[in-house]
């Protein structure tokens, strides 16, 4: 895999890409995807490769321009605008580029192709932005956890990509929380959207040199849970997060179908509140608990809300509701739903709660649940004044929480609660 230079001397991209980004690249000069997102630590590379991707692409498209964002402008010039200089730097072409200060500017001097920086304090302020040549080919994001949501980033799409096929690269270190936008954005399956990680330890350590190594290995040696999130780019929460034993990915369906227990809850809402439902599939002997579907929605009359039960739950299956509302369990009995009440009580939350933490996993598809994979990654306890962490649970987004606790009550006090407390896990 060799790159000519304008002047013929040959680089070699595969002293240049790292091999966990080989397939990345090749997938990126086909444009098989729309959206390409970079999450990782420190040190692991995805900058360095979003900056080559975008050089090599004005390079070979006379007609392509190319455009980065971060969210506060001031921090371009240190950060992205470097990155682009190493990029073509690496390629041998740097005598080719003209370099502008105010504003950030590259231009590709032989056919006057351009890439802009720019901050995104105001996404709106892209509107603005018009290209006497071409067009933006090429849109980056970096430091994507920076930003404000997701609406920044559809609203500055929309301004600057406008005829024709490109690119969108989004790279970042995961934010620490779980429930951060950017971590929850990422558990989605976006149609057009290539989602890569990567860690400094897939990278060759003398590119990365003794200094870094040791850095990372003090670290480690000193505070895993920082050494997880800065240079292994995991979100590891502040400490608070209740559930760690959160597996969200893909689940096939042969997975949901080997485990023994089918087991169905079901939370009430309240005004505003949605009803609740899950159906999991759980084993005592391996201690796993896998989602296999919800149902949330809010102010669905009974009549509607018997009819989706029915079409989810198997014959000889029955749903614990919550016992807070009889008459609700009454009229779903008479429409055809086979549902018992939850036996509550004082400390049946503190166990339910305990005994989903004792668990080896919990495994959600965030495609089938989505809101089980917001709920449980959100799930944080409660602090004081002070910002420390008490021993309650942060109450409100739990209504999916809730009915899982319902759905496994039978085995709270059961063999693996008793194994959970004897081995003192989670206390």
């Amino acid at each position: 895999m060799a790159f000519a230079r304008p002047r013929g001397t040959d680089v070699r991209l595969s002293g240049l890409i790292a091999g966990p980004y080989a397939r990345v690249h090749r997938d990126v000069r086909a444009m098989r995807h729309a959206e390409y997102w970079f999450l990782g630590g420190r040190g692991s590379g995805k900058s360095s490769f979003v900056a080559l991707e975008i050089a090599l692409g004005l390079l070979s498209d006379p007609e392509a321009n190319a455009i980065a964002y971060r969210k506060v402008g001031a921090t371009l010039r240190e950060s992205v605008f470097e990155q682009m200089l190493w990029a073509i730097a690496a390629l041998g072409v740097s005598d080719r580029f003209a370099r502008r200060m105010q504003p950030l500017e590259l231009e590709y001097r032989p056919t006057g192709q351009r890439m802009l920086f720019r901050g995104a304090d105001s996404p709106e302020k892209s509107k603005s932005i018009a290209l006497a040549k071409g067009r933006f080919k090429y849109l980056w994001f970096e430091e994507l956890g920076e930003f404000s949501g997701m609406e920044d980033v559809r609203t500055i799409k929309a301004s600057v990509l406008r005829g024709g096929k490109s690119l969108v690269f989004a790279s970042c270190n995961p934010p620490v929380s779980p429930s951060d936008w950017v971590n929850l954005e990422a558990l989605r399956c976006v149609p057009g959207r290539f989602l890569h990680r990567s860690t400094y330890l897939d990278l060759p350590g003398e590119w990365l040199g003794e200094a870094f190594l040791r850095e990372a290995e003090l670290l480690r040696a000193e505070d895993m849970r920082a050494y997880r999130h800065m240079y292994l780019g995991e979100a590891v929460g502040y400490g608070a997060q209740v559930f760690e034993n959160l597996s969200i990915r893909p689940i096939p369906d042969a997975e949901i179908e080997g485990l023994e227990h089918c087991l169905c809850g079901l939370d009430f809402g309240f005004a505003n509140d949605p009803d609740a439902f899950v159906r999991l599939s759980y084993s005592p002997a391996r201690r796993k608990l896998t989602f296999a579907g919800e149902f949330v929605r809010a102010r669905m009359p009974v009549e509607a809300l018997a009819e989706e039960l029915r079409s989810r739950v198997e014959p000889g299956e029955r749903v614990v509701c919550d016992s807070a509302e009889p008459r609700a369990m009454a009229a779903l009995r008479a429409l055809g739903v086979p549902c018992e009440a939850a036996k509550k009580g004082p400390g049946s939350v503190h166990r339910g709660m305990r005994f989903l933490q004792g668990l080896a996993e919990i495994a959600i598809d965030p495609v089938r649940c989505p809101v089980a994979a917001r709920e449980f990654s959100r799930c944080a306890y409660a602090r004081d004044r002070e910002g420390r962490i008490t021993g309650a649970y942060e109450d409100g987004d739990n209504h999916v929480i809730d009915a899982a606790r319902y759905a496994v009550e039978r085995f709270v006090g059961g063999r693996e609660a008793r194994t959970f407390s004897r081995e003192g896990i989670g206390i």
